[in-house]
């Protein structure tokens, strides 16, 4: 993850969002218009600061929310130092997303806003830089479900919960549990997975997690730990070898998600097969 000073370096992950985790130095600063929406969460003690666009004073709060829509500009001049993680959504996410909840319209609702507290975009915004600083080891279907995830709650901002839950078809869900189990090797993606089903990717998303009670993401993470063990324990493959053949970016990528999923690593696994 790249720390920069103004203006920033954008850290990709492989979908449509980026972020860059950013220090801002104390002084005059100027955010030019930009093609993206950007999503601004403050990273620091509180920290007050004189917005130009506004035209009064700020301090802002570690989880306090800054939205910047495309096409708009800004400044500040800053107090104190202080850090923040900036999160650009290409509006095509947006309105994408809005087509495939039902309503087009509600990408105007993404204004100008300072000072939001919400608690969902702060801990997507913070799973995505725990992500991208680990070199995006979850590959494209984590980074893929924060950006669709974020564009949902931001189109909900000033209105109720535009997905009605219902639920995938017998039909749909086995061929999406079918895909996952040829493809576990793969970099396995939302979208890849919502043509699978025949589904968009917010309906994906959501009926999935209804019929399976675990989120897609975490379900494909499992297989993959079960997967691996079952290899493991063949003993005639590396350790790196069936991080490959699983999907995991490498051995230490496998033995972080067994430790979470089954309470052992790789070498545990393969110490508890050796004859007593």
């Amino acid at each position: 993850m790249n720390r920069e000073s103004m203006p920033p370096q954008f850290a990709r992950a492989p979908c449509d969002v980026t972020m860059v985790s950013r220090h801002v130095e104390a002084g005059v600063h100027r955010l030019p218009r930009a093609l993206h929406h950007r999503v601004m969460v403050h990273a620091s003690a509180a920290t007050r600061s004189y917005c130009n666009q506004a035209g009064r004073y700020f301090v802002r709060r570690a989880g306090d929310i800054d939205l910047v829509p495309a096409g708009e500009e800004g400044g500040f001049e800053a107090e104190t130092p202080f850090e923040t993680m900036e999160i650009v959504l290409p509006p095509a996410l947006m309105e994408r997303v809005a087509a495939e909840l039902g309503d087009k319209a509600q990408t105007s609702r993404f204004d100008t806003r300072h000072l939001l507290r919400d608690q969902r975009i702060e801990y997507l915004a913070r799973a995505l830089q725990s992500d991208l600083a680990a070199g995006a080891p979850s590959g494209p279907l984590f980074a893929d479900s924060i950006g669709a995830a974020l564009a949902v709650r931001l189109l909900g901002l000033d209105g109720p919960d535009q997905i009605r839950v219902s639920r995938l078809s017998d039909a749909q869900l086995k061929r999406v549990l079918e895909h996952i189990e040829t493809a576990l090797h793969d970099p396995l993606t939302i979208d890849r997975l919502s043509r699978v089903a025949g589904a968009s990717s917010s309906h994906l998303r959501t009926w999935f997690k209804a019929a399976m009670g675990v989120t897609l993401h975490r379900y494909v993470l499992r297989r993959r730990v079960e997967r691996a063990c079952v290899l493991l324990r063949r003993d005639d493959l590396s350790t790196s070898e069936v991080a490959a053949l699983t999907g995991f970016a490498h051995q230490s990528h496998l033995a972080h998600w067994m430790r979470r999923e089954i309470g052992q690593t790789p070498r545990d696994l393969r110490r508890a097969q050796l004859p007593k």
